[in-house]
């Protein structure tokens, strides 16, 4: 029997700390769940924006954002979102936005860093949360992760066993990639950028390849793709309140990351008898 695991990334294997701005308020908002705040509203669309921290640091304060995402060309790519928007709306919004400033996303940047830069191996990724109503940017978002105690270990039993790993996050695929590198999962199992529906999907395609497929999530953006697997395991290791539809879906609800070893082992004994 052929088994294959689908992981979220972060909440999941990455021990992951959040901070967003809200621009209107002019408020830091430390600790939050990104996708939580996204999906309390239709109308938000939480998007990711390949720019590298070190050249936005060193980018002046003052500066609209839109105005130094047009100016250093970079694009977004659609993290999590409640409705079918295409790209080419959500740019109209991105790119002609006055409200958020550089320094919205610096001071998301410093946080964010001032909690995680004592981890060895750490993803930063940033953008921000639009308001498709309101037509603006209206939170700047970071994210810092390292893998969380064991997760290395999850990866090496799982393919010891002879079990294929894949992530499907909402996370920029260069990030994901080097913590995929550090983990030992290959690239190209590594789907970035994915929205609740194309993680859905990637189960789906999985499914036709393999006779068991486990989805492992955290958050409210996993929900699809658990409801699509075989066996929907929601892990609680990172604190934060979650939706009851996703204890409602859970096969397995677990504490840790490394619980999903021995879930496999036991999928795997059962099957082979």
């Amino acid at each position: 029997m052929s088994v294959a695991v689908v992981f979220d990334s972060a909440g999941t294997l990455l021990n992951t700390y959040r901070v967003a701005k809200d621009i209107a308020n002019k408020k830091l908002l430390p600790g939050i769940e990104t996708t939580t705040l996204t999906f309390s509203s239709p109308d938000r669309v939480l998007i990711v924006l390949p720019v590298h921290s070190k050249d936005l640091m060193a980018a002046g304060g003052d500066r609209l954002l839109s105005e130094y995402l047009i100016a250093k060309n970079v694009s977004f790519g659609v993290s999590c979102t409640r409705k079918i928007i295409t790209a080419e709306d959500i740019g109209d919004v991105l790119y002609t936005d006055e409200h958020a400033r550089v320094s919205d996303l610096q001071e998301c940047i410093r946080n964010v860093w001032s909690i995680c830069k004592a981890e060895s191996v750490l993803t930063l990724n940033s953008g921000a949360i639009i308001n498709m109503a309101d037509r603006s940017v209206e939170f700047t978002i970071t994210a810092g992760g390292w893998p969380f105690d064991g997760a290395k270990d999850v990866v090496t039993s799982l393919h010891r066993m002879g079990v294929p790993m894949f992530i499907a996050s909402g996370d920029r695929v260069t990030k994901l990639e080097k913590m995929a590198d550090h983990l030992g999962i290959p690239r190209d199992r590594v789907y970035g950028v994915a929205t609740p529906t194309v993680k859905a999907q990637i189960v789906n395609d999985l499914r036709q390849e393999y006779d068991t497929v486990l989805m492992v999530g955290d958050g409210i953006n996993d929900l699809a793709a658990m409801r699509t697997a075989d066996i929907a395991i929601l892990t609680i290791q990172q604190p934060g309140d979650r939706p009851e539809e996703l204890y409602r879906v859970a096969n397995h609800v677990v504490n840790n990351v490394s619980d999903v070893v021995g879930i496999v082992q036991a999928l795997l004994q059962v099957r082979n008898h």
